[in-house]
């Protein structure tokens, strides 16, 4: 059914979104910009660090101190060195998929690196990670979907996609790709779902013990 599996780093295989987006609304109350979990899930996840930062820019006028990008991205690195967590499942799925997989995140390369060492998963993605700073446009365009499978030889047409986030969904479909939605990463668990239109994704899945049950033929039989 499928030649290639792609999946998003946040909220797929780390449990890294509460973790982020609690830490980026503790950093902007403190230069008198309230935004709640909900305003987060809705306008940053899924999207890279500087497209975050254009939209704050653009949309509350604030022009944000010249260290705020690295004093946010060193507080977050010890918050995850602290309490990151694999999703739970997903090692297991990796460990069993029949087919070939690559991870494709918007975060920044080092922290791609780290974060996925940290809760274990390095060495398996060590030589499978394509970041948004790899291509000219980040998702929801569909740039890096298409270079993560441009760089592992397979049609585009015969991908999987496996997200959390609506601007994810939105990059897999605009790549042609089939998308399935992951929901239960831990900022969205208890959170009603939006489901545009144009970000629905062909399957959602809240675990990933279901992983091999929705997609019959995926799973290693040696």
């Amino acid at each position: 059914m499928f030649d290639l599996c792609i999946f998003d780093c946040d909220g797929v295989l780390i449990d890294s979104e509460i973790i982020s987006a609690r830490m980026l609304i503790e950093e902007l109350d403190g230069l008198g910009v309230q935004i709640d979990l909900d305003y987060v899930t809705r306008n940053f996840l899924g999207r890279s660090y500087p497209t975050v930062m254009q939209q704050i820019r653009r949309e509350f006028g604030l022009d944000l101190p010249g260290d705020f990008e690295a004093r946010y991205r060193e507080r977050l690195l010890t918050a995850f060195e602290d309490d990151l967590t694999i999703i739970p499942g997903v090692q297991d799925v990796l460990e069993r998929l029949a087919k070939p997989w690559c991870v494709a995140t918007s975060s920044s390369p080092a922290r791609a690196r780290r974060s996925l060492e940290i809760v274990g998963l390095g060495a398996l993605t060590r030589d499978r990670i394509f970041t948004a700073s790899e291509v000219a446009n980040g998702k929801p365009a569909p740039d890096l979907f298409l270079h993560a499978a441009r760089q592992m030889g397979a049609d585009p047409a015969r991908c999987l996609v496996i997200e959390d986030s609506l601007t994810g969904v939105r990059a897999g479909r605009a790549a042609g790709m089939t998308v399935w939605r992951f929901t239960g990463g831990s900022h969205l668990q208890g959170r009603r779902l939006l489901r545009p239109e144009d970000a629905t994704p062909t399957k959602e899945f809240a675990s990933f013990a279901e992983f091999f049950q929705i997609g019959p033929g995926m799973e290693s039989t040696q």
